[in-house]
């Protein structure tokens, strides 16, 4: 019996990393029957780093709108792999927000699946994206809401090893910055300063400088019907795992890691997540398995009734 949608997680940086999910279709997907959609909410899937929409990211959006009944696509950021390593982060939110406001099935607003990095872009596209539909639920898969604070290191190929030199060499230089994309969400406990200061994504997007917080992030945010926050208990990719529920080290250092509900982003409401969350609206899961690693029956436990 199958019991795990499985990810084809091959050697290099980002696959060990921010990760590379090739989702295979399992076979008890198979036995369901297309339902018609009627009236269904449409949804959209943001992939990972070094993934793209065809393949596994395909069945597995397919498994999505099948179980649902929903109809769902895959959202492309440029040519896929390639670009989700080397295009700035608010770039592909841009792509991303062009591309939903163009198309028209989602104008009355629709639902967002996101895959570990592609969660940068989902939030990118929530907060960021002028006249856009709404988004009415929210799941997160495995996102490095928090940023992540560490580099994994690079196994094998050469776009691996080139992303693994040019971020080692200097995180918060403004070249590294311009072309590696999980450079926007690195965040170095103990470093803040320059965190703060050379970071062009992950402060904007959490509302983090303290001369900069942009209300209207936050109200698109609490526009949510539901965020869900997917954690995997054995996850080795994201520093720490506990970044999928927005829980982080102390800015220091790497001593004492916050819950989520200790972190100042939620106790005082940067980005409106307290807000949600005492209204009932954030739902925090935890799963087994490793960085993205999810069975089967936590797909239809709690996947699918946020894309009915």
């Amino acid at each position: 019996m199958l019991s795990l949608i499985k990810f084809d997680r091959s050697q290099s940086f980002m696959a060990k990393t921010l990760q590379r999910p090739l989702l295979l279709l399992t076979v008890a997907a198979v036995l369901f029957s297309k339902a018609p959609f009627s009236n269904a909410i449409p949804f959209i899937v943001f992939h990972g780093i070094g993934d793209q929409c065809s393949g596994g990211v395909s069945n597995f959006t397919q498994l999505l709108s099948t179980l649902s009944s929903s109809p769902g696509s895959c959202l492309e950021i440029g040519n896929g792999e390639n670009d989700s390593w080397f295009m700035p982060l608010m770039q592909q939110a841009s792509v991303a927000c062009e591309k939903v406001k163009q198309m028209k099935e989602l104008s009355q607003g629709y639902n967002i699946v996101a895959q570990s990095q592609g969660n940068m872009v989902a939030r990118g596209l929530i907060e960021f994206c002028d006249d856009a539909p709404p988004v009415i639920n929210y799941v997160s898969l495995a996102g490095p809401h928090a940023g992540i604070a560490a580099v994994p290191k690079c196994k094998s190929g050469p776009k691996c090893d080139i992303a693994e030199a040019i971020l080692k060499s200097e995180i918060y230089n403004d070249f590294v910055q311009d072309h590696i994309a999980p450079s926007g969400y690195v965040k170095i406990p103990g470093e803040m300063t320059k965190y703060l200061e050379h970071s062009k994504y992950l402060p904007n997007l959490n509302n983090e400088r303290p001369d900069e917080r942009n209300s209207i992030f936050k109200d698109r945010s609490t526009s949510l019907h539901n965020l869900v926050l997917v954690m995997f208990q054995n996850d080795t990719t994201l520093i720490p795992k506990e970044t999928s529920w927005f829980g982080y080290y102390t800015d220091e250092g790497f001593d004492t890691l916050l819950s989520t509900q200790q972190t100042k982003l939620y106790r005082e409401d940067w980005i409106g997540l307290k807000a949600l969350d005492d209204v009932g609206k954030v739902k925090f899961v935890s799963v087994s398995g490793d960085h993205l690693m999810i069975a089967y029956e936590d797909v239809v436990k709690y996947v699918v009734p946020y894309l009915m």
